[in-house]
């Protein structure tokens, strides 16, 4: 699996456009990514496909060329921009932490040298880029043969710990808490990241009073797409959650939609109507701005 650094970027004011060079195991994952987003735009002899997503536009070139343009080009390119590195490294992220529904699931993992086989066999990416479809299918290889610590606070403990901890404290507790587990087996690497959240110097404030606290960490913005172990931390935090809301979802006989659109509102009014106010702090983050909105009309 070879990736490719980008060709070119040009930044405007309000969009940038993105030129890579892309092998056809990357083509064929933009493919199966943008698979409902193909473009009915008539094509020249040069261009093989093009897909419109809401916030850019993805022209492929027979060459291999790939341009992306728009103000989320970045966003779109970035899974594609990956120059991996095996080098012993340990990685966090996060999941859930925007939905209304479902836990928040944490994972922090180790990559060695010797998981570049599976890693690549896998062409593993961040979580936000694969379908769950994909996630669901890879997820117990990395589960098994990858060092790691998974923790998944659901949403009665949420609930009861939120008025006294804002999010990016709660995230910082639970991958301090993370790391601290994967010391009771392993030896953490010398290269710890985790994909940043908050400022260095909050992260490590909102540990203060911490017995044990993890310290020489990396914090990078969308570190997911440059550090395989948090590409792969993504991913099983991804898939606890997954099945956490799958659980869900049977116990309650119900569909819980994932984010918090207006979509997720109305779902809560109808579980409500079911279920009752009561049950609603079990399966939600009732902090979030959807409660306003499901009771403001009660």
């Amino acid at each position: 699996m070879a990736y490719h650094l980008y060709d070119m970027i040009i930044r405007g004011e309000n969009m940038a456009t993105i030129s890579l060079k892309l092998n056809k195991e990357q083509l064929k994952l933009l493919k199966e990514l943008y698979q409902d987003d193909v473009s009915d735009a008539q094509h020249s002899l040069y261009i093989s496909d093009v897909y419109h997503p809401y916030d850019c536009m993805i022209t492929v070139y027979n060459s291999g060329k790939v341009v992306f343009q728009g103000k989320e080009a970045d966003y779109h390119a970035s899974p594609f921009m990956i120059v991996p590195s095996f080098f012993e490294h340990a990685g966090s992220d996060e999941v859930g932490t925007g939905d209304y529904y479902g836990p928040i699931c944490v994972c922090a993992c180790i990559v060695e040298k010797k998981h570049q086989t599976l890693l690549e066999q896998l062409e593993i990416r961040d979580s936000k880029a694969l379908k769950d479809e994909k996630i669901i299918l890879i997820a117990p290889s990395l589960i098994k043969h990858l060092p790691h610590s998974l923790l998944i606070l659901n949403n009665t403990k949420y609930n009861q710990i939120q008025n006294d901890n804002n999010m990016n404290k709660i995230k910082a507790k639970m991958h301090n808490k993370a790391y601290l587990n994967l010391t009771l087996k392993y030896q953490l690497p010398k290269n710890i990241i985790i994909d940043q959240f908050t400022p260095k110097t909050n992260y490590y404030r909102y540990l203060e009073g911490e017995e044990q606290i993890i310290k020489g960490i990396t914090f990078e913005t969308k570190a997911e797409d440059k550090y395989l172990a948090v590409g792969c931390a993504s991913i099983i935090a991804r898939y606890a959650f997954l099945r956490s809301m799958d659980k869900m979802d049977q116990h309650y006989a119900w569909s819980f939609p994932k984010g918090a659109s207006d979509r997720v509102d109305e779902n809560a009014r109808e579980f409500i109507k079911k279920y009752g106010k009561d049950e609603l702090r079990k399966v939600a983050k009732l902090n979030f701005k959807n409660t306003t909105r499901v009771f403001e009309n009660d």
